[in-house]
């Protein structure tokens, strides 16, 4: 379920709406050796990092904040921008970018209206990110959604993907 999270004031107290946060927190006993983990169920839990999550995060850890964001914004799977709630990450590495994963890119751009350097639709329904390798190269160009894998992937497949997930939601399949 993504949630957000209200920017702390100078002097606030903990409130509900670190609730979560919390929780997770108690989950790795405050541990800032569990910082990784942390993150990574606060990302779950509001589909990125909220800026008042990571400095929640580190004031409850006692980390300098710029610790928290290095590590936040140093690793590519964490993301400090809100997500749609389904994520196509197609790959463009080598062998998928020989194979014509541009084409898909532009084809998902084009249905949902995204323009350049825009990964999110306004809806937050969809988010399309390209990644350097999904490590499935026999499969190119591949391509993932959510957390399904889709191998030899085309622009038409791409788009019938998006219009698949938009009947699901229609049919009372809100997934």
């Amino acid at each position: 379920m993504h949630m957000t999270l209200a920017e702390p004031k100078t002097g606030d107290k903990p409130g509900a709406e670190y609730a979560p946060v919390a929780r997770i927190l108690a989950r790795y006993n405050r541990d800032p050796a569990k910082l990784i983990p942390i993150l990574q169920a606060v990302q779950e839990e509001y589909r990125y990092l909220p800026e008042a999550a990571i400095n929640y995060v580190a004031a409850s850890l006692r980390l300098p904040p710029a610790r928290v964001y290095g590590v936040a914004t140093f690793y590519a799977h964490f993301a400090l921008q809100p997500k749609g709630k389904h994520v196509f990450r197609l790959c463009d590495g080598t062998a998928c970018h020989v194979k014509a994963s541009i084409p898909i890119l532009e084809a998902l751009r084009a249905k949902l209206g995204l323009e350049e350097g825009q990964e999110t639709s306004p809806d937050m329904m969809f988010t399309v990110e390209t990644v350097s390798c999904l490590g499935a190269c026999g499969l190119a160009p591949v391509m993932l959604v959510n957390d399904e894998v889709y191998g030899q992937v085309t622009p038409q497949r791409a788009v019938e993907l998006i219009e698949e997930i938009k009947q699901q939601k229609g049919a009372g399949n809100d997934e």
